[in-house]
């Protein structure tokens, strides 16, 4: 069985960056890695994505919003994740099932025991092994992603700032639930002391699972 590690994180956090040197690094130990994203990672994952974020969606309901996310969710664990692991590879996802309760739940104020429930069914109760959070002012955040060239400007960064500090604080409470399985890093740190902090970490859990 293969390893799932997700990860989580404001906008301009610097997510794709980690994902990638991590990627590499598991690459370059010869171990079998993929790397996927919420929403997309499929065809119909991607469909979604482009109906989420485009901001002139502006009217989309949260409750609407959940069922998308949860929705592309579905269909890449059922179509990627799960296959993957099973094949035995580290999988490596940018964003999972955290983020509906952050943004959805803790952001937009539903309930998180229904999310939860919602969540269990869409992922058939797939866990990650290691939730991996980079932790971000979201003011500094937004104008990284805003300051960035050719990057999308996206209908959930249309959202008040109020919208992403609770969002924040949502993050930092789950990863305080289950200290555990989520490794919580200050993303202000320079990218090369980011990577070092998540090699650190992550290679005693592939050690664990026998894939290093």
């Amino acid at each position: 069985m293969g390893l799932l590690i997700t990860f989580e994180g404001p906008e301009g956090s610097g997510k794709s960056t980690q994902i990638r040197l991590l990627a590499q690094a598991l690459a370059d130990q010869g171990l079998p890695v993929l790397t996927t994203r919420e929403p997309g990672g499929t065809a119909i994952g991607n469909a979604i994505r482009a109906l989420l974020l485009d901001p002139v969606h502006s009217e989309m309901s949260p409750r609407a919003e959940t069922l998308l996310f949860t929705a592309a969710r579905a269909q890449l664990v059922d179509e990627i994740i799960r296959p993957a692991l099973a094949a035995g590879q580290i999988v490596l996802c940018d964003r999972y099932a955290d983020s509906t309760l952050a943004y959805q739940g803790y952001g937009h104020g539903q309930s998180l025991e229904e999310l939860r429930r919602l969540n269990q069914y869409a992922t058939g109760g797939l866990q990650p092994d290691l939730t991996i959070y980079l932790d971000l002012d979201p003011e500094l955040g937004l104008a990284r992603k805003q300051a960035g060239a050719q990057q999308e400007w996206n209908r959930m960064e249309e959202q008040a700032l109020d919208f992403h500090r609770a969002v924040r604080q949502g993050y930092l409470a789950l990863a305080a639930q289950e200290p555990g399985r989520w490794l919580v890093i200050d993303a202000t740190r320079p990218v090369d002391w980011v990577q070092r902090a998540i090699w650190q970490r992550v290679e005693p859990v592939c050690r664990a699972h026998g894939t290093v």
